[in-house]
């Protein structure tokens, strides 16, 4: 017995233009900087989701950790159980079935967390096993795929994976490190799920998934805890890193399979920017037009972190481009890279 994606939902905060960002929240935060303006300009985001106010966001820098997990417990939930109940509606499945919830996320922390609250609100049977992934990055989504998808093809019932992230929480004080103003330029706020079913039900079936991690460049990618929220590393030489390592990676996972690049039908790559989807299409030697899925969500919604990778699944299987074998990568601290084959037979 393998497990298929059955359906996928998503649940997002008010939209905000990235120019008005610029102008009411960021351009004061950064004095000004040109530097920070070009970055902005650059980023190619377009519009943003954000479960905190703009009004807001010119005071979060100097809100405390604890401040900030309080409001992510007031905010996460809704928007949680809304991409849940999005993506078991999708799947035609009650939550009364659901046997394994699967719950990530790194913006915020709490006990009782996010699966009780959804255990409680969905309601899940008082049985369902309850697995909550955290602090992993912007490549959760597909360990926590894999996972459920073992367990779906174990015990035979539905999975329920919720990743969601409030990147809008960290702002961090105001500096002129050109890193900061990268990351304050790219991250939006989301919520998707995806709900695994038994080989029976139609959907993509997760064939396989593989890993790579390179640990020399470990401190290419942070996410450090502060008195004053999460403060992100993000190195330059990221995207050299991730041009490198995924070629290896998605080789080896379709061959493993008796597959090439070749029967790839899609691409659902996670756009942590622009640079990074310049380095993987590169490193698989892509066309422009097979990653134009992961741009327009990047310039849709931005760097949402973990759920992104499944708001650009979404994506394409709404549009009808999932028609048959179908690689999702997404990218993380470690240096972590993560691919999952997919397929509609």
């Amino acid at each position: 017995m393998t497990a298929r994606i059955a359906g996928i939902g998503a649940a997002l905060p008010p939209a905000h233009r990235q120019g008005d960002l610029w102008d009411e929240v960021f351009r004061w935060h950064f004095s000004r900087s040109r530097v920070a303006q070009r970055i902005f300009t650059a980023s190619e985001v377009r519009s943003r989701h954000t479960a905190t106010a703009p009004s807001e966001l010119r005071t979060v820098a100097n809100w405390s950790t604890g401040d900030r997990m309080r409001r992510y417990g007031e905010a996460a939930p809704p928007l949680a159980l809304e991409a849940a109940r999005a993506a078991l509606d999708a799947a035609v499945t009650d939550p009364a079935e659901t046997g394994l919830l699967i719950v990530a996320s790194c913006t915020g922390y709490g006990t009782p967390g996010l699966d009780i609250a959804l255990a409680d609100g969905l309601p899940l049977a008082p049985d369902s096993r309850r697995l909550f992934v955290g602090h992993t990055g912007c490549h959760a989504a597909l360990p926590a795929l894999a996972t459920a998808a073992d367990y779906v093809a174990a015990h035979g019932r539905p999975a329920l994976v919720l990743c969601i992230e409030l990147t809008s929480l960290h702002v961090q004080p105001a500096s002129h490190d050109p890193e900061q103003m990268v990351t304050h330029a790219l991250f939006g706020d989301a919520a998707a799920a995806v709900v695994l079913r038994p080989d029976t039900a139609p959907g993509l079936r997760v064939v396989d998934v593989a890993a790579r991690t390179d640990t020399t460049r470990s401190d290419h990618m942070t996410w450090d805890i502060t008195d004053l929220g999460f403060r992100m590393g993000l190195a330059p030489e990221v995207p050299d890193a991730l041009e490198s390592q995924v070629g290896p990676l998605v080789k080896d996972l379709l061959s493993r399979n008796g597959m090439d690049l070749s029967d790839v039908a899609a691409w659902a790559v996670h756009p942590g920017g622009p640079r990074i989807l310049d380095a993987v299409e590169d490193g698989l030697g892509l066309p422009p037009e097979a990653l134009a899925t992961s741009r327009t969500v990047l310039a849709e919604h931005g760097n949402c972190s973990s759920p992104t990778v499944l708001l650009v699944l979404d994506s394409l299987l709404h549009a009808g481009a999932a028609t048959g074998p179908t690689v999702a990568l997404a990218f993380g601290p470690g240096l972590t890279l993560y691919a999952a084959l997919l397929d509609p037979a």
